[in-house]
């Protein structure tokens, strides 16, 4: 396998390329600047935090830290410009806005990005949860669990009319292609293809259990890939109706994440704590039989 990963996940910190330990706690999500050698991790704690590492040598160095403006942060993403990094924050579902100056370490106050709002689900839907933050087109892009919305805003944090989705969808992970969006429902299992001017397309993420839990989702060509934690397996969907090329088993229980790196693909398997090595042939996923263990396992970042 090539171990030039970078893993983060709910064990004792981030797996370096070459099996190296950097220590943190909860590191369940990672980015990288754009432009510079810095890595970037969130720390998933109730009072939540952010680090930014230097990348530039043989081990990761802390740099920053600060807040991440809220409870639980899950995701984070950096703006292609690298002046701007942006927090999702599961637990009170703020997402927040961080200046980066030109060192790619933080500058000024954050802009917090507080929302309100519930679901159907009696449990899951009480208020909102902020779970993905995407740059698209010069406008930051939150999927919020909790009210069946991805939210809008622009890079000051004026708040845009959101994208509705039907109630009960749960949206965690989405990616776009142009101005087409794609989104993985946690809740109710689906993927739903939005394109301007045509009617949505929802389907099943999963074909083999109804209780499928998607985690993670991905566009590589004309290709969906999305992560089904229920059934442990990566479904690979056309981009253009949603119907399904394959879903083949994730390598490990509980596929929380996927990189796709050139020709391969790595998963990071949460509760076997693994990260599976497949090669795309043909675009499906094919087991190499290489894995790496890393304690709760929960992002990959390829080096």
């Amino acid at each position: 396998m090539k171990r030039h990963l970078y893993i983060g996940g709910y064990g004792p910190g981030i797996i370096e390329p070459g099996g190296e330990l950097t220590r943190l706690a909860a590191p369940s999500f990672l980015a990288r600047h754009p432009s510079l050698p810095v890595i970037y991790a969130v720390g998933e704690l109730a009072q939540g935090w952010i680090t930014a590492f230097g990348a530039g040598g043989r081990r990761l160095s802390p740099w920053d830290e600060r807040s991440s403006g809220g409870d639980s942060p899950c995701h984070l993403a950096v703006h292609p410009s690298g002046s701007l990094l942006a927090v999702a924050n599961y637990g009170d579902g703020a997402a927040a806005l961080h200046r980066l100056d030109s060192r790619g370490v933080f500058d000024g106050d954050p802009i917090v990005l507080r929302h309100h709002g519930s679901g159907p689900h009696p449990e899951r839907q009480r208020g909102p949860h902020a779970h993905q933050a995407v740059f698209h087109e010069d406008l930051l892009y939150v999927s919020d669990l909790g009210t069946d919305e991805i939210r809008r805003y622009t890079l000051e944090g004026e708040a845009l009319e959101p994208i509705r989705l039907p109630p009960g969808t749960g949206p965690r992970h989405f990616a776009f292609a142009g101005s087409t969006l794609y989104v993985a429902g946690e809740l109710d299992g689906t993927v739903t293809r939005l394109a301007a001017g045509e009617d949505g397309i929802r389907v099943r993420a999963s074909t083999t259990v109804t209780d499928n839990a998607p985690s993670h989702l991905e566009l590589a060509g004309d290709l969906v890939y999305v992560a089904n934690r229920g059934p442990d397996t990566i479904s690979v969907l056309r981009a253009d109706d949603l119907s399904q090329v394959a879903e083949v088993p994730s390598g490990g229980a509980w596929p929380r994440h996927f990189a796709i790196d050139g020709d391969r693909m790595y998963v990071a398997n949460q509760h076997s704590g693994s990260v599976a090595e497949f090669a795309l042939a043909g675009g499906v996923p094919e087991p190499t039989g290489e894995v790496i263990e890393a304690e709760g396992a929960s992002c990959v970042l390829p080096a």
